[in-house]
């Protein structure tokens, strides 16, 4: 089952079902967020997609004019984005065979391996653990609170700070804690990590400055568990013409982590299982048309796609309006 949060045409919030035809949606009765919902749902101790069942309108809407009229919300949030706290992990997918193989080469040499490499590596050899065990600890970084996520359809903002805006396309966890502390898996997106690429190559200190960016995922949530091994594909298209694509490989059998291993090491934090708040975890990935020497521009346009999440998400890429210039701080 999947599910989208968009604007209807009288400019309100709804949850909506996507239909088997993947043409139409199928609004839920008195729901404007998913949060809500899975709050609902924990609280009756029943599953969300019975819920989602129990709440289905009969009218649909139109998939198609909804993504037209850019009606589409990401399909989680919090009505306080102060309450969404968006998060990733890097430096654990495995890539291709021949980009495994380069790097089980690396591995096995005698050079000194760089602190990405050992980080890696320490990722192959203890990010799944066994039942009821907990594995190595990956790498996190923040990416913002809700204000910084952009609805699919909408543009990514290019700074006028920023060296570089390139994609990444990432498997997206989408959680809610519960009353008691519990974290709720709601499901899974396909996401745009979207990050500063020329700024981190220049020193890999700069990788939390670098990350600090919006983001997008959706437009669809997939609930339950995501499929194992995910392969899609990812464009950048520029003037309405393809510039660069690839395939891109996800999911557990093309990661050096569990997915269980990254949410427990980001959910260890007390701070991070308070009641009512939202997460939205980026989990990675191995493919960027940076790495193929292409840089995005504004104008060009993002899109990710990969069978069981439904329709791609795309954002074009816009030149931020505020220039850059010195911030200064006053004193009281």
């Amino acid at each position: 089952m999947r599910l989208v949060q968009f604007v209807d045409a009288q400019g309100g919030r709804r949850v909506a079902r996507v239909g088997d035809d993947g043409r139409t949606l199928h609004p839920l009765r008195e729901v404007a967020y998913l949060r809500d919902l899975a709050l609902e749902a924990h609280r009756a101790g029943v599953r969300l997609a019975t819920l989602v069942q129990a709440r289905q309108e009969d009218a649909p809407e139109d998939y198609d004019r909804v993504i037209a009229e850019k009606r589409l919300l990401p399909p989680l949030d919090h009505p306080d984005p102060a309450h969404c706290i968006l998060s990733g992990t890097g430096l654990d997918h495995l890539g291709s065979a021949q980009a495994r193989d380069a790097m089980h080469a690396k591995l096995s040499g005698d050079q000194e391996l760089t602190d990405s490499m050992k980080m890696f590596k320490l990722g192959l050899e203890g990010g799944k653990p066994g039942p009821g065990e907990i594995g190595v600890q990956p790498e996190w970084f923040y990416k913002g609170d809700g204000s910084w996520l952009v609805p699919p359809e909408q543009p990514l903002e290019l700074p006028a700070f920023a060296l570089d805006g390139g994609e990444e396309p990432e498997l997206v966890g989408l959680y809610v804690i519960g009353d008691d502390g519990q974290v709720l898996r709601v499901g899974f997106a396909l996401g745009n990590e979207f990050s500063d690429h020329v700024l981190e190559k220049q020193n890999y200190l700069y990788l939390a400055h670098s990350k600090l960016r919006n983001s997008s995922f959706g437009p669809e949530v997939l609930l339950g568990e995501p499929p194992a091994d995910i392969q899609g594909t990812v464009r950048i298209l520029r003037e309405g013409q393809e510039l660069w694509s690839a395939p891109f490989l996800t999911g557990e059998a093309n990661m050096t982590h569990s997915i269980a291993n990254i949410e427990h090491h980001h959910f260890k934090y007390r701070a991070f299982r308070r009641p009512g708040d939202v997460h939205c975890h980026y989990f990675g990935t191995a493919t960027l048309s940076f790495a193929a020497g292409v840089q995005a521009r504004p104008g060009d346009v993002f899109e990710i796609a990969a069978p069981d999440f439904g329709r791609p998400l795309r954002n074009p890429l816009a030149a931020a309006a505020e220039p850059d210039r010195l911030v200064e701080v006053h004193t009281l």
